[in-house]
C-alpha cells in the first residue's frame, strides 16, 4: 500500500503544471545585447561557426576512417550543432523550464 501512495504522490508532482521561462534576446544598446550580438549572431551564427562546423565533419570522418568511432560520433554531434545553430538558438527561446 505504501508504493502505491508513493507512486501515486510522486506522479501528481511529476505532472503538475509549472512556468515556462523563455529565454530572449537582450534590448539593444544594453550591456548584454554586444556580448549576445558578438557570440551569437557574429561568431556562432556567423563564418567562424559555418567554418567550425565544417571543420569538425571533416575531423569527424577522419576520426571513423582511423576506427575511433566513439570520438566521432561525440564530434558529429557537435559539428552538427555549430552548422544548425540558427535553429537551435531560436528552440532554446522557445521554452526552458
Amino acid at each position: 500500500m505504501k508504493k502505491v501512495t508513493l507512486f501515486s504522490i510522486l506522479t501528481v508532482l511529476l505532472l503538475q503544471a509549472v512556468n515556462g521561462l523563455a529565454m530572449t534576446t537582450p534590448a539593444a544598446g544594453s550591456f548584454a545585447y554586444d556580448l549576445y550580438d558578438i557570440a551569437v549572431t557574429q561568431i556562432l551564427l556567423g563564418p567562424i561557426g559555418f567554418v567550425a562546423g565544417v571543420a569538425s565533419m571533416a575531423f569527424a570522418a577522419i576520426l571513423a576512417i582511423r576506427q575511433m568511432i566513439l570520438p566521432a560520433a561525440g564530434v558529429v554531434l557537435g559539428g552538427a550543432f555549430l552548422l544548425s545553430a540558427d535553429t537551435v538558438v531560436q528552440s532554446i527561446g522557445a521554452v526552458i523550464m
